[in-house]
């Protein structure tokens, strides 16, 4: 893919702030913003002139050419940097890629679309150096901020929702627990970063809910823009994942977010499996052979769907590659029924348990089965 024009950067920064070691790391996740990397690095040279900084782009594989965007510039400002991640998506996990790639004793976050007001990290800053703050957050919901210019309907919607549900859980008051736009310093991010889930859009609610303690926050009011390029990454499945989020916290991550997801979607998966027999068997009449195979490979097929949209959100296969997955998801819950019946029958038979323990058990050893399986075959990471 052929690298983005080179774009003329401002002269607003000093030689001596350049050469200085950066007080700021700003980290911008990005997926498909090619258009919108040169405008985020002009702003962010005027919005901190005079100090020391470095921007880094973490892409997701952006098809359109973002990476390629960044390092363009970064072969001439020493200040940006580029992260390119193939085989692995989300906001969340990109977002600690950065921190982790940056030294700066202070970091922000902000989104690469232009919707937050990057003019705002100076007084960020400064609230972090004079030790007011451990956490400032861009807010929309304060006094003076507002986020009409670049909510649609459904985006408003499901902000609302999110900022109700994590309210109830917080340990401090956050007017904006949704915010993509906020600021911290290195060691506190450091201590807690272990306890991170990682997973999803929401990695500013990750973080005060994985601090172990309240912290020290403040909130300064910021206009949300409308986006200028490129479209939103946001949609239903994102308020899925923020559940998610909320519950791995809740249950103190004793089980894998995406294991509970997996589970989840297998009992979706029964529910079809058996609206499909009851149909085949029931009304149209098929035998119960054929009905019981019918309605085994819709629930996979299904399972299957729901699963690479929602649970491998981030490892999502498509085209040929989801073809080949699906086919080797069939193959693994495949095994794992003849497995379920296999040991649901020794329990049975050579156990001494009921015919119920025996069949819960293989049924679980069946939800492991697959979930282990799928994680290395189908969805394996890259």
């Amino acid at each position: 893919m052929d690298e983005a024009p080179a774009t003329p950067l401002p002269t607003t920064a000093t030689p001596a702030a350049a050469a200085l070691p950066a007080r700021l790391s700003v980290v911008i996740p990005c997926f498909n913003e090619a258009a919108n990397v040169p405008e985020m690095v002009r702003r962010l040279d005027i919005a901190l002139a005079g100090t020391a900084w470095e921007a880094v782009f973490v892409d997701d594989d952006s098809p359109d050419g973002t990476a390629a965007a960044a390092k363009a510039i970064a072969a001439r400002d020493p200040r940006v940097r580029c992260i390119r991640r193939v085989g692995r998506r989300g906001l969340a996990s990109a977002c600690i890629e950065g921190i982790l790639s940056s030294s700066a004793p202070h970091v922000a976050v902000i989104d690469g679309d232009l919707q937050h007001d990057e003019a705002l990290l100076p007084a960020m800053l400064a609230l972090l150096e004079g030790g007011e703050a451990e956490l400032v957050i861009g807010s929309r919901h304060v006094e003076g901020g507002s986020a009409a210019a670049g909510f649609t309907a459904l985006r408003a919607r499901l902000s609302e929702a999110g900022t109700a549900l994590a309210a109830r859980m917080l340990p401090m008051p956050v007017s904006d627990p949704m915010s993509g736009f906020f600021a911290l310093r290195r060691e506190v991010f450091e201590a807690l970063v272990p306890r991170l889930n990682g997973t999803g859009f929401k990695i500013l609610l990750d973080v005060i809910l994985s601090a172990g303690r309240p912290l020290r926050v403040r909130e300064l009011a910021y206009g949300f823009r409308a986006r200028q390029a490129g479209e939103s990454k946001l949609d239903a499945t994102v308020l899925v994942e923020f559940l998610g989020l909320l519950l791995d916290k809740a249950i103190g991550g004793v089980l894998p977010l995406r294991f509970l997801a997996f589970a989840a979607v297998g009992l979706v998966g029964v529910l079809v499996h058996m609206a499909v027999l009851s149909l085949a068997f029931g009304l149209l009449g098929l035998g119960f052979g054929p009905a019981m195979a019918l309605a085994t490979l819709v629930a996979m097929t299904v399972n299957f769907v729901v699963n690479n949209r929602l649970t491998y959100r981030d490892r999502r296969l498509r085209g040929v590659a989801m073809l080949r997955g699906l086919a080797l998801f069939y193959l693994v819950c495949g095994i794992g029924a003849l497995a379920n019946n296999g040991v649901a029958a020794l329990l049975l038979e050579g156990g001494g348990l009921g015919w119920g323990l025996a069949g819960v058990a293989g049924a679980v050893m069946t939800v492991v089965w697959n979930y282990v399986m799928s994680a290395t075959l189908v969805w394996r990471a890259r």
